[in-house]
């Protein structure tokens, strides 16, 4: 239906694969990324598996994200670490692994989690990575200063539910 309504827009459908924690078996999450491709989507955002960096399968997480990366083609991948439940160590490694595994974004959070990004976090993943890579910065970006502080940072999309009050300068007094 959205590819339907969106076909003469500018406007990308984007889908998530392995919400809410990405602990789903790889081919679950190459399935879906498919189905959803199929169906229309432009962009795919995988939770990545905290799991598999937790206990230290490095390779098998990387090969899980080649394998969705491969499977959209030239689709954008965008990979959700979510930072709120690592280490500095397991954020600088996850990064890596997601720009090793062929991904085109390194997103901080699904939203799911407690905390969503700041401004440490961002300049850990992009202390971790190359300037080939992406950030999406999501989770907690309410106003303009805010974004702005994000953007200035080098993040190349920002992830909000105040996408309105940002447009329009607004700033919070929290």
């Amino acid at each position: 239906m959205a590819e339907e309504l969106l076909k003469n827009s500018p406007v990308k459908i984007c889908t998530v694969v392995g919400f809410p924690l990405g602990v789903m078996s790889s081919r679950s999450k190459i399935f879906e990324a498919e189905d959803a491709i199929g169906y229309g989507a432009d962009e795919v955002d995988m939770v990545m598996n905290l799991g598999l960096l937790k206990s230290k399968k490095l390779k098998l997480l990387e090969t899980e994200i080649a394998s969705v990366k491969n499977i959209i083609g030239i689709k954008i991948l965008k990979v959700i670490i979510e930072t709120c439940y690592l280490t500095s160590e397991e954020i600088s490694v996850a990064s890596k692994i997601v720009e090793n595994a062929g991904a085109d974004y390194v997103k901080t959070s699904t939203g799911f989690g407690p905390k969503g990004a700041s401004l440490e976090v961002v300049s850990e993943i992009k202390a971790s990575i190359s300037s080939k890579m992406k950030i999406k910065a999501s989770g907690g970006i309410k106003d303009y200063l805010t974004a702005k502080s994000y953007i200035d940072l080098g993040v190349s999309r920002i992830g909000t539910s105040s996408g309105i009050a940002i447009l329009n300068g607004e700033n919070s007094l929290l």
